[in-house]
């Protein structure tokens, strides 16, 4: 019960850091990425990232500032439209 409360409170709260874990930040990178029919190798090709971040990425965990720009450009999108792809 206890480990279901928890997982319900970091479903509602999305930023929430828990001690020994990544911050976890919603995104839409994955379903950006594969609506344009791009590998997760082409992504980090075009963004400058290695193939493992963009795995990171899409699986919610937090990354710097430069790299978020980069994942958008790479995605087609301008710095203005960061909300569409980054809900931090």
């Amino acid at each position: 019960m206890t480990y279901l409360l928890f997982a319900v409170h970091i479903a509602q709260n999305p930023s929430v850091q828990v001690s020994g874990m990544p911050m976890m930040i919603m995104n839409t990178v994955k379903k950006l990425r594969e609506e344009r029919l791009m590998s997760k190798a082409e992504l980090a090709r075009l963004a400058g990232v290695s193939p493992i971040t963009v795995d990171r990425i899409e699986r919610g965990e937090d990354c710097r500032m430069e790299t978020k720009r980069k994942i958008l450009l790479a995605l087609g999108f301008s710095l203005s439209e960061k909300k569409k792809v980054f809900q931090d």
